[in-house]
């Protein structure tokens, strides 16, 4: 451990997933490859919506917006963690763990509040569908995309804010494979309080505010679609928000867990946010891509342009 002024920490040790070096390697590659998933996913499907004019309306904005939040948050720390698995010591500065902590509060943040801006969407676009282009205006969506961010720039300050507060003297080991707030707040040699109930009260604002959104906008819908008299209208109804709500399911469900959990062990947490942290942006453009034709469409199109180009 490095000193500074003889009692406070410069730099932390992750601890990682786990401690047995045979499972180094096969998890090595195991996240290497969700990463690589990842990546591609989320920026084919970018790619994908930037290029297809048909592509360009509300629901759309707000996937490209959702794949660029996962892109982000899931870069955040995977290549850190990947070469963890490699480093005899898995250091991070201070200042790295605060502005990697920072930077995964809000985008974790921001992608609750995209999957709540696209439940109003849905819910607009069923329960009022001749208002659906006056109402989802690009400037409606853009003011919700904004203050999607600016909830989660608040959220993460405020955290970060009453982290940085607090001290660190002897303990340097986050029992963790990212710097996260729960893990962190364990190694202080000062009193945590407030920051607890900093976490209670923002995560609980940033679970309840978007969840009961959610939640109202879905009864509405599906009162709509049980009142659709066809088989084929409420079929084709439902079809379009289950892509959302399993991604909504995923994404809260995991969330809820790992944070809200105080009873369970680390060693929990660290399986609870795995899911949380690797798979469900891995889950996301595969469940709107693969699930969704207007995506499988615009791909197949890309797709014979590109053959296209070679052939000719």
């Amino acid at each position: 451990m490095l000193a500074r002024n003889g009692s406070f920490v410069t730099e932390f040790v992750l601890a990682g997933l786990t401690d047995h070096p045979e499972f180094q390697l096969p998890l090595f590659y195991l996240f290497l490859m969700i990463y690589i998933v990842t990546v591609l996913g989320n920026c084919g499907l970018i790619t994908l919506i930037g290029l297809n004019p048909h592509l360009h309306t509300p629901m759309y904005y707000f996937l490209f917006n959702l794949s660029f939040i996962d892109l982000c948050y899931s870069s955040v720390f995977s290549p850190k963690m990947l070469m963890n698995f490699f480093s005899e010591r898995n250091s991070i500065s201070y200042v790295g763990c605060m502005t990697q902590l920072f930077f995964f509060l809000f985008f974790v943040i921001s992608e609750g509040y995209m999957l709540t801006s696209m439940a109003y969407d849905r819910y607009v676009a069923i329960c009022n569908p001749l208002l659906y282009k006056a109402t989802m205006s690009p400037q409606v969506c853009s003011m919700l995309a904004f203050a999607s961010y600016g909830m989660a720039f608040a959220g993460a300050s405020a955290h970060i804010g009453c982290m940085l507060r607090l001290t660190f003297c002897n303990a340097d080991v986050i029992n963790f494979y990212l710097c996260d707030i729960l893990p962190l707040l364990q190694l202080s040699c000062t009193s945590t309080y407030v920051n607890e109930v900093v976490v209670l009260i923002v995560v609980g604002i940033n679970i309840t505010v978007p969840s009961c959104t959610i939640l109202i906008s879905y009864i509405f819908i599906l009162a709509n679609i049980l009142n659709i008299k066809s088989t084929q209208g409420r079929s084709k109804a439902f079809s379009t928000c289950s892509s959302h709500i399993m991604a909504i399911s995923l994404f809260f469900g995991s969330g809820a867990f790992m944070y809200l959990n105080h009873s369970g062990s680390v060693d929990q947490g660290k399986i609870s946010s795995v899911f949380y942290t690797n798979v469900v942006p891995m889950l996301n453009p595969l469940i709107y891509s693969l699930r969704n034709k207007d995506v499988k469409i615009a791909f197949k199109k890309v797709m014979l342009k590109v053959h296209s180009i070679f052939i000719s």
